[in-house]
């Protein structure tokens, strides 16, 4: 029973450390590239676990989380919309286009009018 555990417990820092690795910016990992730090990991496991929470792993820059902490319309650099109506160069295209729709819904009529079927 207590090979078992450590088995699992090496088995999640293991797993741990290499979501960690792959997840982690590569301007921040030190000593070896991303891809190196894998390696090491594989094929040493626990060896390698460790040696990668002390000597790998970014130092000093707060990783992002994912989007969870903030909503869906507070996000850093979202664009928020802005009120249409303050928008001049918006409304004067939107009349452009609806305008040209007109035209066009007119010449169609007219050639439905015309053609004899």
């Amino acid at each position: 029973m207590p090979y078992a555990v450590i088995g699992f417990l090496t088995l999640a820092l293991w797993v741990y450390c290499l979501v960690d690795i792959i997840t982690s910016p590569d301007a921040g990992i030190r000593h070896l590239p991303k891809m190196g730090w894998i390696i090491v990991v594989v094929l040493i496991p626990t060896i390698g676990a460790l040696l990668w929470l002390f000597a790998g792993r970014p130092i000093g820059e707060p990783r992002p989380a994912s989007n969870t902490r903030f909503g869906e319309y507070d996000r850093p650099g979202r664009q928020v919309a802005s009120n249409p109506d303050d928008d001049e160069a918006f409304l004067r295209g939107l009349r452009e286009r609806a305008e040209q729709q007109r035209r066009e819904a007119r010449r169609q009529q007219q050639e439905r009018d015309q053609d004899p079927v």
